[in-house]
C-alpha cells in the first residue's frame, strides 16, 4: 500500500519516470505544507523575466497538470497487479458502470472514453483477444454492434478498482474530509466548460 502522497523530484518526472511509485521515497503532505514546490520555482522565474505578464493562472493549473502525470504514473502501479493498463481499465470499467448485462454501444464507449472510434476498434479487438469483452450484432442498430463484459474481464476490473481506491484513499489520507470536499467542488467547477455536451 503507498503512503499518503508521493514526491517525485522534476527531472525524474520530466524524463518521464518509468519506476514503480512503491519504490520512491515520499513524504506527507503535512511534511511539505507551506513549503515551496516547483510550480513555485516556475512562476518566480517567469515572474522575473516577464514581470509585464500575470501568471498566476500557472499557480493552479501546472499544479493539476503536474499532479495528473503523477496520478497516471500511481494509477498504472496500481493496475500493475490486475495486469490491467489504464485504458484496458478505462473501457472495462465503463462497461461495469453500466450495470447489467454490462453492455455498451461501441459508439458509447468512444464517448465514455473521449478516444477516437479506430482507437477503440482497436482497443476492443485487444479485449476480445484477452477473452475481457465480447462483441454482438446490436439488435436496434443492425450497422452497431454491442459491447459486453465477461465474467473474466468483471472479475479483473473489479479487483483493479478495488487495488486503485486503495491507492487514491492512501493519496488523500493526508487531506481532512473538508479539504476534499472542497478541492472537489472547485475542481468540479474548473472542469465543467469542458464536459458541456
Amino acid at each position: 500500500m503507498m503512503a499518503s502522497t508521493t514526491c517525485l523530484d522534476a527531472k525524474n518526472l520530466d524524463a518521464g519516470y518509468s519506476g514503480h511509485m512503491a519504490d520512491r521515497e515520499r513524504v506527507t503532505p503535512d511534511e511539505v505544507d507551506g513549503a515551496p514546490d516547483q510550480v513555485d520555482s516556475i512562476v518566480a522565474a517567469w515572474r522575473r523575466v516577464r514581470p509585464d505578464l500575470d501568471v498566476s493562472p500557472l499557480e493552479v493549473l501546472s499544479r493539476v497538470s503536474r499532479l495528473a502525470r503523477h496520478l497516471d504514473l500511481a494509477r498504472k502501479h496500481a493496475f500493475e497487479r490486475s495486469g490491467l493498463v489504464t485504458w484496458e481499465f478505462d473501457v472495462l470499467s465503463a462497461l461495469r458502470r453500466s450495470g447489467e448485462p454490462y453492455q455498451l454501444s461501441a459508439g458509447e464507449l468512444v464517448r465514455q472514453t473521449l478516444v477516437t472510434s479506430g482507437t477503440m476498434t482497436n482497443r476492443i479487438d485487444r479485449l476480445l483477444a484477452r477473452g475481457m469483452v465480447a462483441r454482438s450484432p446490436s439488435e436496434r442498430d443492425r450497422r452497431g454492434v454491442l459491447i459486453t463484459l465477461t465474467p473474466r474481464g468483471r472479475e479483473v476490473v473489479d479487483s483493479a478498482l478495488a487495488d486503485l481506491v486503495s491507492h487514491e484513499q492512501a493519496l488523500l489520507a493526508g487531506l481532512p474530509e473538508p479539504e476534499r470536499t472542497a478541492l472537489a467542488d472547485a475542481l468540479r467547477r474548473l472542469l465543467a466548460p469542458f464536459e458541456q455536451d
